[in-house]
């Protein structure tokens, strides 16, 4: 497991010296000694797990620093945690109020500084891990219903936004109740299981998405992706599925499991909600069906 990173914000090499002693066997360290250095280093990847921020700082405040950190996206997750000589009462409420998670008063104890460090990180993993568990197909461990309708609006929007092309691939499995009338629930959740990460591995750039929207129902969103790029992907997914040789003996297609795709795309000149394309590759799929199964229809 590797060690959490903190940013450490203060123009004052002593106190950064004495916050790198208290905190280097335990965490990966990093260093801002203004607030437009540590805006630009708590974006950098891997993010940071916590700041440490100083108030006073030789360009902007950092309760300016705390606000924009917290009002960008890629970094309003992060705790913020404000370590100040400022102790009075009014300035501990305006940073807790800018969005810091705790205020800490110089001079620090370096035991107590590492406590609530790992107090918040903590919290913020059990939060993070919620969060995905929210969003998350606990049978196949792939993206569920609702992170797929999340993403198909954000898709839609960016496609309406700069005109490139979406597709969105839908697959069921051929016949699924008829497998599990025959091998038991137990067995279709193996097969669920194999089925969704043969659909992983397909997958390998960073924007696609892959989620169980059904039963036995599977989506694949395929941003800047053309309906005939989107059709070859399917027909390779659909040839990996049966290179998987799952018997299915109840099977009116085959004597292995199989499984229908139907595809549709949203090009610059379509501008169709994220309804339409979904209901576009739902037609396509129940195509493929009604022509014997185990197959592709594209757009």
């Amino acid at each position: 497991m590797h060690q959490p990173t903190i940013l450490v914000v203060d123009d004052d090499p002593t106190n950064i010296e004495a916050l790198s002693s208290a905190l280097l066997e335990h965490y990966e360290v990093r260093f801002a000694m203004s607030g437009t250095e540590a805006i630009a280093m708590a974006r950098m990847m891997p993010r940071p797990d916590l700041v440490l921020l100083d108030v006073m700082l030789p360009d902007i405040d950092g309760y300016e620093v705390c606000r924009l950190l917290k009002t960008d996206r890629l970094t309003a997750s992060v705790p913020i945690i404000f370590v100040t000589a400022l102790s009075d009462p009014v300035q501990e409420e305006r940073g807790l109020a800018s969005g810091a998670v705790d205020y800490i008063t110089k001079p620090f104890s370096p035991a107590i500084v590492r406590a609530r460090i790992r107090n918040h990180i903590e919290m913020r993993r059990a939060y993070e891990l919620l969060q995905r568990l929210a969003v998350t197909d606990p049978l196949t461990g792939l993206a569920n219903r609702r992170h797929f309708d999340e993403a198909l609006l954000q898709e839609v929007s960016r496609h309406r936004r700069h005109g490139m092309p979406l597709s969105l691939v839908l697959m069921d499995i051929d016949e699924f109740k008829h497998y599990n009338d025959l091998y038991g629930h137990p067995a279709g959740d193996d097969c669920l299981r194999l089925v969704a990460l043969t659909l992983a591995t397909a997958l390998r750039r960073p924007a696609d998405l892959v989620a169980r929207v059904g039963g036995e129902e599977f989506a694949c969103l395929l941003p800047e992706t053309d309906g005939k790029g989107a059709a070859i992907l399917a027909e390779r997914i659909r040839k990996l599925i049966i290179d998987l040789a799952i018997p299915h003996q109840q099977s009116n297609v085959a004597i292995h499991v199989t499984a229908s795709f139907g595809v549709s795309m949203l090009d610059h000149q379509h501008q169709e909600a994220e309804q339409s394309l979904y209901q576009q590759a739902d037609v396509k799929l129940y195509q493929a069906k009604a022509q014997g199964r185990n197959r592709v229809i594209g757009p």
